[in-house]
């Protein structure tokens, strides 16, 4: 079986081949998807990121879960201990740009969200596989998050990101439910 770094380069690149109308297509039959499964629609709270270029949409999500009354929880990464919390975010204006481009909430005008408080929290990744397991961007942040997290997880990606079977090593977590543009798995 290939490493994770070798997953990860080969659906980089893949995600790079994809056309602005294909992405499109993709983001929304996969948000048509997101804002009729029954934990988001339930949720009060939800927690996601700031979607990267290559990423699926997360502003759409932001913008929806704010016009239908519910709270957004986006994290603030902690590089000295590899840690993240999460702030609630009402506006764009409190975003700012931190390295490699990610968009993270401003602590100086946002207040802080503890996990229980998110009902259902988007977990990214770049693979997935057919048990829900997931590589993610290498970082290790939300690895290490949902070892103490205990409510929904879904993630969101498209069917060219779903493989058979990824390599988990001990501390791997598997997501409740993966949503793709053509279906909807759930895992627990």
């Amino acid at each position: 079986m290939q490493t994770k770094h070798k997953w990860r380069t080969e659906m980089k690149d893949r995600l790079k081949e994809l056309s602005e109308d294909e992405k499109s297509k993709y983001d929304h039959q996969l948000l048509e998807q997101l804002f009729t499964y029954e934990p988001y629609k339930s949720a009060n709270t939800i927690g996601l990121t700031i979607a990267m270029k290559n990423e699926v949409d997360t502003r759409k999500i932001i913008e929806h879960a704010w016009s239908v009354g519910k709270k957004v929880a986006v994290p603030k990464c902690h590089p000295e201990d590899k840690t993240m919390t999460f702030r609630y975010l009402t506006s764009w204006n409190e975003l700012e740009t931190v390295y490699f481009g990610l968009q993270e909430p401003k602590p100086e005008v946002t207040e802080e969200c503890s996990p229980e408080e998110i009902q259902l929290l988007i977990v990214p990744g770049l693979l997935f596989d057919e048990r829900g397991y997931r590589i993610g961007f290498g970082g290790g942040y939300y690895d290490r998050f949902l070892q103490h997290y205990h409510n929904s997880t879904v993630s969101l990606a498209y069917d060219i990101q779903l493989v058979k079977e990824l390599p988990v090593e001990p501390f791997d977590l598997p997501v409740g439910a993966l949503i793709t543009d053509k279906k909807i798995l759930s895992f627990t």
